[in-house]
């Protein structure tokens, strides 16, 4: 995984937060499907993840539509609906504009 290559803000950023349970339970599989999904979707510009006892997984989309879209894609819905019932013991979705981005390569 690498940092995500984003274009000039503003874009939409959705940051989900999550405690795991136990076991795998078909996540990773899951997990790995969701991403080459995701990348399908129209409007997505990029992922990145970063998991240990907490994970934060951010996904970037050109707007808030271009998200909202996302949430409602059929196997993202089953994904969503199995992850509340098996996979987190806690999470929390947060979606925010982002004005403002930098770094040490690849500024912008």
């Amino acid at each position: 995984m690498s940092i995500a290559r984003t274009p000039q803000p503003p874009y939409t950023a959705v940051i989900f937060t999550s405690l795991r349970t136990d076991g795998d339970n078909g996540y990773d599989v899951m997990s790995e499907r969701m991403n080459r999904l995701a990348a399908e979707q129209p409007g997505f510009l990029g992922i990145e993840s970063a998991r240990d006892s907490l994970g934060v997984t951010v996904s970037y989309w050109s707007s808030d539509e271009a998200a909202a879209a996302w949430k409602q894609v059929s196997e993202h819905v089953i994904a969503q609906e199995r992850g509340r019932s098996v996979w987190y013991a806690d999470y929390q979705v947060r979606v925010a504009t982002v004005t403002r981005s930098y770094g040490a390569t690849g500024s912008r």
